[in-house]
């Protein structure tokens, strides 16, 4: 018989390619990290002889989930700054608490806060965008999380870097040592916004990802403020700003983009570009609804990110996956404009995509990286089964998740974490309540 180290038998597969596939019986087995087999149970057991046998006989194995745009250390800001406009949120709350917070320690127990919750909720691989980005590299280096971490960049000064210059710095030091070539961690850019750069510093930018060969990740038409303040102050559309800087292509993952008109997507189309998008998110900070059904109808590729737990609160997957659905079928007045199978590629294959990822995962295929999740659906609110993604999509609770595996490591074993001490990071969120909870006006503070 042939060796595998790992082999898992659950009653679905869904491998999101080929689009909307459900794999009934069938094994995935695990070798080195990756992928080695997709066969018939039957075919399995008599082929295989595992080091680790997983059966689960009432789960579907699906890819793990990519979270595509988060600010995971805002976890320790989570129901902070509730009920407020994007505008009030940042300026009145968020920005004054980073300024006096922010820290090297903040994010390492933010972000591995965040982890074990995204990885308690299926999800594998995220995309960061914060300050400290070593921080969050050591920390999904230490957890064993596939992480591609988004170096900020802005004109003005913070804790981490004082100017355009130095944020650019350290963000080539980063790429270069020590995660070139690192099996978990990736890196790339993340200028805020156009609202936080000037000309000169995208031009800075543009050179330097183009001599790094480095992605690009950058908030964009999130709000209808953000495009008439852009207007009235330089003339331009944001859109406009990031074109006449050299910026949209297809290393571009645009976040957000609730304000595009039909022009800018199609534009975003012919290049290539991603589109993160954030509906829990946009709708708590009231920023309208992206036009998911024209992304998809002018070939754009979409993924689905939580955005940070202070504006959403949670970063669950399946929430995103289910309201991405929702809203562009009630946006468009189409139920067809985004199918559960849709949804799931959005927050998988789409995810890896937009993050350049594509080739290594965000579907189940033999040779790509064991990055899995398995859901339990022998709960009530699962129960009966007539379709296995509709019902991933529609039905399913993070809780849900049984197993998590990262690259072909189990960080998820039946419901238990291998490696996370729950209570240790519970603590840790708790000690840092009560540092700012007495640092800040109590009339200020949610009760």
């Amino acid at each position: 018989m042939e060796h595998c180290d790992t082999l898992i038998l659950p009653r679905w597969i869904v491998p999101v390619a080929p689009a909307g596939t459900v794999l009934e019986a069938h094994a995935v087995a695990v070798s080195e990290g990756r992928i080695t087999a997709v066969l018939p149970a039957a075919e399995a057991r008599a082929r295989f002889q595992p080091s680790v046998l997983v059966e689960r006989p009432d789960h579907v194995l699906i890819p793990g989930l990519v979270n595509a745009h988060t600010h995971a250390a805002m976890t320790l800001l989570r129901g902070f700054a509730d009920d407020l406009s994007l505008e009030s949120w940042l300026r009145e709350r968020i920005w004054p608490a980073e300024s006096r917070w922010v820290s090297a320690e903040m994010v390492r127990d933010g972000t591995e806060l965040a982890m074990a919750e995204m990885l308690r909720g299926g999800t594998t691989c995220f995309a960061d965008q914060y300050f400290f980005p070593e921080i969050v590299a050591e920390a999904a280096a230490d957890l064993s999380m596939r992480a591609v971490v988004a170096t900020p960049v802005v004109d003005f000064p913070t804790v981490w870097a004082r100017n355009a210059e130095e944020y650019l710095q350290k963000a080539s030091d980063l790429v270069h040592d020590p995660y070139a070539g690192h099996p978990l961690v990736s890196t790339a850019f993340a200028p805020h916004s156009t609202f936080a750069l000037s000309d000169a510093s995208f031009a800075a930018l543009r050179v330097l990802a183009d001599q790094l060969d480095i992605r690009v990740q950058m908030h964009l038409h999130e709000t209808a403020a953000e495009v008439q303040n852009s207007l009235r102050e330089t003339g331009k559309r944001p859109f406009d700003r990031l074109a006449d800087a050299g910026l949209i292509n297809s290393s571009l993952l645009a976040v957000h983009c609730v304000h595009l008109n039909e022009d800018e997507i199609g534009r975003f189309a012919e290049a290539g570009v991603s589109i993160a998008h954030c509906p829990s998110s946009n709708l708590k900070l009231a920023s309208g609804v992206a036009p998911v059904d024209k992304f998809r109808d002018a070939g754009l590729n979409v993924a689905l990110g939580s955005d940070s737990a202070a504006s959403n609160n949670v970063l669950d997957l399946f929430t995103e996956m289910r309201s991405a659905a929702l809203l562009a079928k009630a946006a468009s007045g189409d139920a067809t404009a985004v199918t559960a199978s849709e949804a799931l590629h959005m927050a998988t294959l789409g995810g890896a995509r937009g993050l350049g990822l594509e080739s290594t995962i965000g579907s189940i295929e033999t040779g790509k990286l064991a990055d899995l999740a398995c859901i339990d659906f022998n709960r009530v609110n699962t129960q009966p089964v007539y379709d296995v993604i509709s019902q991933i999509v529609y039905a399913t609770h993070q809780d849900q998740v049984s197993d998590v595996w990262v690259g072909g490591k189990h960080q998820l074993d039946n419901g238990h974490f291998a490696h996370i001490v729950e209570d240790d990071l519970i603590a840790r969120a708790n000690e840092w309540r009560d540092r700012i909870v007495t640092s800040t006006h109590k009339s200020q503070v949610p009760g």
